[in-house]
């Protein structure tokens, strides 16, 4: 599998401030993946409950953390699901959400 694409897979922690606040921190990390354009019918189920599928990107499962946001040439996503593949593969579906800038 070609995995020359570069993906910034961003987490998000909480913590609390002087005043209990919960305040959140970012750390983002590159991981090299496969990205391809999502089925016409995946961006249609994704219109209906209001996200804009976009892409699907396919990377070697231990180097996913969970994160929910991903950055692909410098525009952010949301991680809106995943599917466990074949040899040691994931992949992500990425997103936004219409209507949200």
């Amino acid at each position: 599998m070609d995995r020359s694409a570069e993906l910034k897979l961003i987490a998000k922690t909480y913590a609390a401030d002087a005043i209990g606040q919960l305040t959140p921190t970012e750390t983002s990390r590159t991981v090299f993946c496969n990205v391809r354009s999502v089925t016409q019918g995946e961006f249609f189920a994704g219109a209906e409950i209001g996200i804009r599928p976009e892409y699907r990107a396919t990377m070697f499962a231990p180097d996913y953390e969970g994160e929910e946001t991903a950055e692909y040439n410098g525009k952010r996503y949301e991680i809106y699901r995943t599917y466990l593949g074949d040899n040691e593969s994931i992949e992500l579906y990425l997103a936004t959400r219409v209507g949200v800038q």
